[in-house]
């Protein structure tokens, strides 16, 4: 049996690695910058979820390594069978209960999140985006631009209102993700998803398909910019007059100007 001594050097060692483990995953930045309320709200469920599974993660692997350690092999032990250990019914009630109440509080957290990002509030926009090889548009209707929808190569979306993307694909499957925004959706072939944001921080964020859509995935990228509400009707209102005019030659080639 080990010693005392040997599991107080153990447990010591384990609330160390635990400590420096979920140190390490707040100082860390694993992510890009958060630009969004959802963004907020995953990144925090991240975290509930690091706290949660770091000192499982030490507990498991801590009792390997201390079991190799105080149960190895002698030298000439070699054919010799281990001696015989009778089940505990009350280790094994608690090893079970234990991460089932654990494991259903993570994913109803994770419900409450997921809901919470998916809630409609009372105001919110709406903007189009297609996906095809090799590149994003977004339309703008008539209900958004109080005049003539136009389509462009850049994302132009206001701060602190909420937008509900209607996503479609003309060829294959895309996956429109914004890194800064926590979110993803699919672009699938005739049916059309729905993504909806709030953003909280101006600045201009990186678009990429996230699903290998053919032999120019890499270059399916485009920008998002969050600006403020002035700034948006303002871009969208003489977007929507060039689409009337004409002269902007098809408005989704000259749909990107600032």
């Amino acid at each position: 049996m080990p010693s005392r001594r040997s599991v107080l050097v153990a447990v010591v060692l384990g609330v160390i690695a635990v400590a420096i483990g979920i140190v390490l995953s707040f100082v860390i930045h694993w992510f890009p910058v958060a630009a969004s309320v959802q963004a907020h709200n995953t990144d925090t469920l991240y975290h509930v979820l690091v706290i949660a599974t770091i000192p499982i993660f030490v507990l498991v692997v801590g009792v390997i390594l201390f079991c190799v350690w105080q149960f190895r092999m002698k030298p000439g032990e070699e054919l010799k069978d281990g001696p015989p250990i009778h089940g505990n019914t009350r280790l094994e009630v608690f090893w079970t209960a234990l991460p089932s109440v654990l494991l259903l509080s993570m994913v109803g957290y994770s419900f409450v999140v997921l809901h919470e990002n998916e809630r409609k509030p009372a105001r919110e926009i709406q903007i189009g985006v297609t996906g095809q090889q090799f590149v994003w548009t977004y339309q703008y209707p008539s209900a958004l631009t109080r005049g003539a929808p136009f389509s462009s190569y850049q994302l132009y979306i206001p701060e602190n209102e909420s937008v509900l993307f209607n996503i479609r694909s003309r060829d294959v499957i895309h996956a429109f993700f914004v890194p800064a925004f926590r979110l993803q959706e699919d672009a699938v072939p005739g049916i059309t998803t729905h993504w909806r944001v709030t953003a909280d921080r101006l600045g201009s964020y990186p678009v990429v398909c996230n699903l290998l859509c053919g032999l120019g995935h890499s270059l399916m990228r485009s920008t998002v910019h969050v600006v403020p509400q002035a700034q948006f009707q303002s871009w969208v209102t003489n977007q929507a007059r060039l689409s009337t005019t004409g002269s902007a030659g098809g408005s989704a080639a000259r749909g990107t100007t600032g």
